[in-house]
């Protein structure tokens, strides 16, 4: 990761974070308390241990760690609920992204998945536990270090002075940590992508009979994410160590020195005379001072996970959001035209297009061509799931630029129907809410689904997974036209409606197809040429 990248991810977290209501103030606020309660205890402490009153300090010592817990508990609360509302934004707009995947993307189901949930779970360390540890790191350490001037400078200046070698030693650990978490992250969505895609395709694996080398490429991707894993833990070992070490050196400096100082042994003249008591003040908070660096230790390989979880949840979020679909409405029984301008697509090396066509209004069009000549694609750019190279749609004169997309104009059968979990009827039902039951069920018989309905004994009530397991292909495909059917759009889009069928079934659909073209526009992409010659228009790609 280069330091550009770095810098980047920072402010990438940062904005999240001011966007969710950072409670900066709070969180210092309540560093500062907890840090005058460090103080306050050593005051007890050396109160009670130079034989003064002992009963007013030893409630002072008990009031002081009273403060210090309320206010360990309280920036605990307040970080995490500012976590609470920063995964809250940044799931809802990754979900967003991922739901919205335009086609071509190339971008892994699996990996995507990954990202949504692995990643931005892993921002949640960033935030409940580094945040407020560096804000502590920032301010207490100075805090303590002031009071311990109080009673001995020279101690406080020893203090200071060990966070200079500290700091540039940090400095180099965090580098290579950041590296090796953005690493580990890289091979844990790649592991999480292909276990999720070879998972979807497990039919397919097993009859090409490649279960055996699919898993040893899920066992070879397990591994590099332990082997990765083991770099940050290194790593974070080094960097722990080091941390020790100066915590250690600056708590024995300043015991050496006020040892020596109250001997008298001292081989140098120093600005200062101390007793017992400022001695033992000094030494008291000695350990409280690197105390917030031993917590932002803890926290640091948070802090290189949130931003390994930044450097992958940037590249969805930049992508600016196609234009939120307007509702849109036409007149009634208004069938719309659609106007396809220099229309031009693009999906990596492969450009289809430029197109000009017109599908006129409540007619029949049929978009014919090879495999791979774009069909579905015009088709997905008429609804909007497909960005633009160049040129324009227009449905019933108005523009896909300005509307964000037609859905709310359109009915859709796609060539691999999705289906919801649930019963047959159900998802009869999902595209017109309105409809009844014995509508839905009509229209299911009108393409065709009578026959097979009544040879399962659920009748419309077999259950389906999203899939469509249990229907054939022809019969997920008359399931798809029915749902399209029922919806009460004025712009129909069937992808290949009649594949999979024999002649017989196909003229049965054809029909069907004409008829619905009564008040609709109806686009088809096809291979049939039987359709194509049913069709009032026909559009032929190269």
């Amino acid at each position: 990761m280069s330091a550009a990248d770095t810098a980047a991810n920072r402010r990438f977290l940062a904005l999240r974070g001011r966007a969710a209501h950072a409670p900066t103030g709070p969180l210092l606020a309540l560093t500062s308390i907890n840090a005058a309660g460090a103080a306050a205890f050593a005051f007890c402490l050396t109160w009670v241990l130079t034989g003064r009153a002992a009963l007013p300090g030893l409630v002072g010592l008990g009031a002081a760690l009273a403060v210090r817990a309320t206010a360990s508990w309280a920036i605990a609360r307040l970080a995490a609920r500012h976590a609470l509302r920063v995964k809250a934004g940044l799931r809802r707009e990754a979900l967003g992204a991922v739901l919205g995947r335009r086609r071509g993307d190339g971008a892994s189901l699996g990996e995507a998945t990954a990202t949504v949930v692995d990643e931005i779970d892993a921002v949640d360390g960033y935030f409940t536990q580094f945040q407020p540890a560096a804000l502590e790191a920032r301010l207490g350490p100075l805090l303590i270090a002031g009071a311990v001037a109080l009673a001995s400078p020279v101690s406080a200046a020893i203090l200071l002075a060990t966070l200079v070698p500290f700091a540039a030693i940090m400095a180099l650990a965090g580098g290579a940590a950041a590296a090796a978490a953005t690493r580990q992250f890289e091979a844990l969505a790649q592991l999480s992508g292909h276990f999720v895609d070879r998972v979807r395709a497990l039919p397919v694996v097993l009859a090409f009979q490649a279960q055996g080398q699919e898993t040893a490429r899920v066992a070879q991707a397990a591994e590099e994410v332990s082997r990765r894993t083991l770099g940050v833990l290194r790593i974070a070992f080094i960097s722990t160590a080091g941390l020790e070490f100066f915590a250690a050196l600056a708590v024995a400096l300043v015991a050496v020195y006020c040892g020596f100082s109250l001997l008298g042994l001292l081989p140098f003249k120093v600005p200062e005379t101390l007793d017992f008591r400022h001695a033992f003040f000094a030494l008291a908070l000695a350990p409280e001072f690197y105390a917030p660096m031993r917590r932002l230790a803890g926290a640091y390989h948070e802090k290189q996970l949130g931003e390994a979880a930044a450097e992958r949840l940037r590249p969805m979020l930049a992508i600016p959001p196609p234009p939120a679909a307007l509702a849109l409405a036409l007149p009634a029984d208004a069938a719309p035209d659609v106007r396809l301008r220099n229309l031009s697509l693009r999906f990596g090396d492969l450009v289809v297009g430029p197109l000009d066509a017109t599908a006129p209004a409540g007619r029949v069009t049929a978009i014919v061509g090879p495999t791979g000549s774009g069909k579905s694609s015009v088709l997905a750019a008429i609804l909007g799931l497909t960005p633009l190279e160049t040129g324009s749609v227009e449905v019933g004169g108005l523009r896909l630029a300005d509307t964000g997309g037609f859905a709310s104009l359109s009915a859709w059968a796609g060539q691999a129907p999705a289906f919801l979990p649930g019963s047959l009827i159900d998802n009869l039902m999902a595209a017109a809410p309105g409809v009844s039951p014995e509508a839905a069920l009509a229209m299911a018989d009108l393409v065709g689904l009578g026959p097979a309905l009544a040879r399962r004994e659920a009748g419309a009530d077999l259950r389906l997974d999203e899939r469509g397991s249990g229907l054939s292909g022809g019969e997920r495909r008359r399931l798809a036209l029915a749902r399209a059917l029922l919806k009460p759009a004025p712009l129909l889009l069937l992808d290949e409606p009649t594949a999979d069928l024999d002649p017989v079934a196909e003229g049965e659909i054809i029909a069907i197809i004409r008829q619905a073209a009564h008040g609709r526009t109806v686009i088809v992409a096809t291979h049939s040429e039987a359709l194509a010659a049913a069709a009032d228009h026909v559009v032929r790609l190269p």
